[in-house]
């Protein structure tokens, strides 16, 4: 840690729920409530070093008070329209659904089968930079890389149906 951060993580825990009720009781809703507060100790972490000697929870307190009236100054507007916005197409179930099936297939795989696939074809690697980046040869690629495709495609794992479009 810098010098400096233990003390500030001391004050943080120590005034973090002081702030978050004063905070609530401006505003009326918790999640705002925290937010202000964390905008607050954050903003007094970047001035510790000048206000950490002085009352650091008074600074923290007028940084919650000042963010939460700009904030009411310049409030987010919103205006309601006829148009609704596009609508995803596909299912959340078949996305829970199709990467759970790909964790069952890539958990029969060993941690290099598993290594090498995902660097290979997640991240569409060249074999090069995966031997690279896994610090063994090309060849131990190619053939591990062979072998877990083979395991993949002799598993009795099936694919789920997607029944949306796929993105």
């Amino acid at each position: 840690m810098a010098r400096g951060d233990a003390e500030f993580v001391e004050f943080a825990r120590a005034a973090s729920g002081r702030l978050v009720h004063a905070a609530f009781l401006m505003t009326g809703d918790h999640h705002q409530a925290e937010d202000a507060a964390q905008t607050a100790l954050a903003r007094t972490y970047a001035s510790w070093s000048r206000i950490r000697d002085n009352d650091a929870y008074a600074y923290a307190r007028s940084v919650l008070v000042n963010h939460l009236v700009d904030r009411w100054r310049r409030p987010i507007r919103e205006y309601a329209t006829e148009d609704l916005p596009e609508q995803r197409a596909d299912d959340i179930a078949d996305g829970v659904a199709t990467r759970r099936w790909l964790l069952a297939i890539l958990g029969e795989l060993s941690p290099r089968e598993r290594a090498i696939v995902v660097l290979r074809y997640y991240f569409d690697l060249p074999e090069t930079q995966v031997a690279r980046e896994l610090g063994i040869s090309v060849g131990t690629v190619k053939s591990t890389g062979s072998r877990a495709l083979g395991k993949l495609r002799s598993s009795g794992l099936r694919a789920p149906e997607v029944h949306g479009t796929c993105r």
